[in-house]
């Protein structure tokens, strides 16, 4: 199939392009907002405990989760996939490579780097408001698979992060006039491959907002703190370590001990904590204040 003329900007405003990438994490923002907001007004969830956070604690935690989000989405990229964007700051070649780890226009962000950031954020906010940390994972970790969800979707509309080659039906070729007349050829070459974007959109974000669905509005799992970040550790990581075979590495990245790539690296460690999450909260008995 060859893959559709999209074009990465929705709309110029003047001389401000509106981007859909940009757009994605807007409306991940914007829902995952209104879907905690709902969590945290529905006393009922967290009996006989109580909703971590207030509705106005809820709108300021917000921003925290973005600027986690943003910044250390870009540093984790930098960090994980492209250190030389550390080194350029003092050794590049003119103001414009040696600030590219702040142009954030340009593409370029970690989930894991964004996870950690949102972490940070969430911990720092837990102790200035003195709530239960583990409560307050619980709330934020059902939001996740909505932004993965439209982020995912929008790395499609890109025609980045595309899957390994493949002789499957629904094969892509990642090649059209626009990505050759920005790159001057066609990084995906012209190969078919793996619409991995779309297998991630439908494994960590549709499937997975809906496993952890489940263990709240059925299973009442906000009784016991923890169980639902872990539940969302251990998923994600499931997920994308095993979407990682069919999605092509990383440049650079290719030849990694054990065959493994960098997104099953930096998984594993969730998963541990996500099994060591979901074991405390199972073992602990439901507590009267959450």
């Amino acid at each position: 199939m060859p893959f559709p003329e999209f074009d990465p900007v929705l709309i110029h405003l003047g001389p401000l392009p509106i981007r859909w990438y940009a757009l994605a994490y807007v409306a991940g923002i914007v829902l995952g907002w209104w879907y905690a907001s709902r969590l945290a007004k529905t006393e009922r969830l967290w009996a006989p405990g109580n909703p971590p956070v207030t509705g106005p604690q809820l709108d300021d935690l917000v921003l925290w989760i973005t600027l986690g989000v943003i910044l250390g989405g870009r540093f984790g990229y930098a960090l994980f996939y492209k250190p030389a964007m550390f080194a350029q700051l003092f050794t590049g070649d003119g103001w414009g490579e040696r600030l590219e780890l702040l142009q954030l226009w340009t593409g370029g962000m970690s989930f894991h780097g964004g996870f950690l950031g949102v972490v940070v954020a969430c911990l720092l906010f837990a102790r200035r408001h003195t709530v239960n940390p583990l409560s307050l994972g619980d709330l934020i970790a059902p939001v996740a698979p909505l932004g993965l969800f439209f982020g995912r979707i929008a790395n499609f509309i890109n025609g980045e992060l595309w899957g390994r080659e493949t002789t499957v039906p629904w094969a892509i070729r990642f090649c059209n006039a626009r990505i050759e007349q920005m790159y001057g050829f066609c990084p995906a070459g012209n190969e078919p491959r793996h619409p991995s974007q779309l297998y991630e959109a439908g494994l960590e974000g549709l499937l997975l907002f809906a496993v952890l669905s489940l263990a709240i509005w059925k299973w009442r799992m906000f009784k016991r703190p923890g169980f639902v970040m872990g539940l969302f550790l251990f998923g994600y990581g499931v997920c994308r370590a095993a979407l990682e075979n069919v999605r092509q590495p990383d440049a650079g990245l290719e030849n990694l001990p054990l065959g493994l790539t960098m997104g099953m690296i930096l998984s594993v460690p969730m998963m541990i904590a996500g099994a060591w999450l979901i074991w405390r909260a199972l073992r602990k008995p439901v507590v009267a204040e959450a």
